[in-house]
């Protein structure tokens, strides 16, 4: 992969030591600091057919797997030829949002809920099917992520959870049966301190996930938050341990998140004024 020169958003005036000595929340025996601590690595700038994009998992070598909102094809996006390499056409036009790939097979997400299922997707004979989960349109549904630990697909709403607006549960479904379990694995709660700052009247609205990835190595489970420019880190059992602040003028709208498999992070953000991004991220 060809590297760019690296670019330092670590924001040291200000605005960080405010909110650094202003708001430095517990959780359980950790401290939480809200501040942009992280370094961009490299920035590539997406064609226009991606200026949607809305979820990427990483597939191999510099290749990335991609959706966007509007198409019902998966684009294989190379990191080092900076360019769309290959293209397979799953559905019709939809709102899709979220991918996860387990060995051959890839699994879309449509924000009402339903998850397309691509059985060899790279080849010739790939085949479609679809099944349902408890979700629909009211919940919008964004995010996808493989569980390697216990082979399923982890998802959560990025609006209303299923019964309680007071969390958003993070949900899981198995591979084997394609049937999801109603009862959330984890619940990340929107009136937990670690949100003060960011709570909103419907409290429903303080965190938005817009996109998850687990880590390949530590196995912590990553949130993004595109509404509110945010990352969210929490372990494998579900307990928070991090948020990041994301600086708005760089991620305009992170929707999606995957690692490497050295666990290299990489976010994606919808294009508005500018291009649509991928940008490798290094939190510190």
């Amino acid at each position: 992969m060809k590297k760019s020169k690296s670019i330092c958003f670590t924001i040291k005036g200000v605005l960080a030591l405010f909110i650094l000595f202003s708001f430095v929340p517990k959780f359980g025996e950790k401290q939480i600091v809200l501040e942009y601590n992280y370094t961009v690595v490299n920035t590539w700038n997406l064609p226009k057919e991606l200026s949607e994009i809305s979820g990427m998992v990483w597939l191999r070598d510099d290749l990335l797997a991609c959706v966007q909102d509007e198409e019902g094809v998966i684009f294989i996006y190379d990191l080092d030829k900076k360019q769309i390499t290959s293209r397979v056409l799953f559905a019709g036009a939809g709102d899709y949002e979220g991918i996860a790939i387990h060995e051959n097979d890839a699994y879309v997400l449509r924000s009402d809920g339903v998850i397309f299922l691509v059985e060899n997707f790279e080849s010739d004979n790939s085949k479609t099917s679809k099944f349902e989960t408890a979700f629909s349109e009211e919940n919008n549904m964004e995010s996808l992520a493989l569980n390697k630990l216990n082979c399923s697909l982890l998802l959560a709403p990025k609006d209303r959870d299923l019964s309680d607006l007071n969390f958003k549960g993070m949900y899981e479904i198995s591979l084997d049966s394609k049937k999801m379990n109603v009862s959330p694995s984890f619940k990340i709660n929107m009136n937990d301190q670690a949100f003060e700052s960011f709570r909103s009247k419907k409290v429903y609205k303080t965190f938005s996930p817009s996109g998850l990835a687990i880590h390949p190595k530590t196995h912590d489970i990553y949130v993004l938050d595109g509404k509110k420019p945010k990352l969210l880190i929490l372990d494998k059992q579900g307990k928070l341990k991090q948020i990041h602040l994301l600086d708005e003028t760089v991620f305009v709208q992170p929707e999606s998140i995957t690692f490497d498999a050295g666990g290299k992070l990489f976010i994606g953000n919808e294009g508005k004024e500018n291009n649509a991004t991928i940008i490798e991220v290094q939190l510190k």
